[in-house]
């Protein structure tokens, strides 16, 4: 995925409110930008650490300025949320992930129980459906998910595990929006429900599959698989 037009480079002030950040542009100014990403960042909001923004199109947004990625040490790190399902699509459609089969046909957003999953695919396996994780938090070499406590994650795994008890194929794919990691491991110091949930519906037969992107202000790219080690959990606390 090529962003369409150059990112702006800025340095973090802050984050606040969930979805807004104040950085200061390299001529000095500063300005309050749009933050599209509803997790903690943590790890990724510091301030004084390099950033990337991208300007949209419509002149009469309030904030013009969106926050794309933050460099953490010398890797930059994805953040924008919006763009994970995209990523995932073009992965899905280069066949990043062949355990789900030959693909035939791709419904996204798809509201099946009291949830609304990322993506119905139609495979020469069958009905497969798929839940998508943005992952911007690591320690050492490993890719963590979450980076809060999330029971709607929780709740997605267990819809994940009904389908999958009723006959059809079910997954989940992390998206790892960093170069700088060679696994995926759910974070249970942050959320042991999670990890835990995680473990179950693994060994009940849900597909655990995770990916890392190639990224760098011009282009981001899901375009290398990571091995997932649900039971080789990260137990000390990544916040501490």
């Amino acid at each position: 995925m090529l962003f369409p037009e150059p990112l702006q480079p800025a340095t973090l002030l802050r984050r606040y409110k969930r979805f807004l950040a104040d950085v200061r542009l390299p001529d000095g100014s500063e300005i309050t930008i749009h933050c599209p990403n509803s997790g903690s960042m943590l790890g990724c909001g510091d301030p004084g650490l390099a950033v990337m923004l991208s300007r949209a199109a419509n002149p009469s947004r309030k904030y013009p300025h969106t926050l794309e990625m933050v460099k953490v040490g010398a890797t930059w790190v994805g953040v924008n949320t919006a763009l994970t399902n995209r990523l995932v699509r073009e992965a899905l459609e280069n066949g990043l992930f062949p355990e789900l089969g030959r693909i035939l046909v791709i419904r996204p957003e798809v509201k099946v129980g009291n949830s609304r999953l990322d993506f119905r695919l139609e495979t020469d396996q069958g009905i497969t459906w798929v839940e998508v994780k943005n992952c911007s938090l690591a320690v050492g070499a490993t890719a963590l998910f979450p980076d809060a406590v999330t029971e709607r994650g929780t709740r997605h795994l267990r819809e994940l595990l009904t389908l999958h008890q009723s006959g059809q194929r079910a997954a989940i794919i992390f998206c790892v929006q960093r170069e700088d990691t060679v696994s995926f491991s759910p974070a249970a110091a942050i959320d042991p429900l999670y990890a835990a949930t995680l473990n179950e519906v693994i060994a009940q037969g849900v597909l655990a599959l995770a990916g890392r992107t190639s990224i760098s202000p011009t282009a981001i790219t899901l375009d290398h698989r990571l091995p997932v080690f649900a039971k080789q959990l990260i137990v000390s606390d990544p916040r501490h």
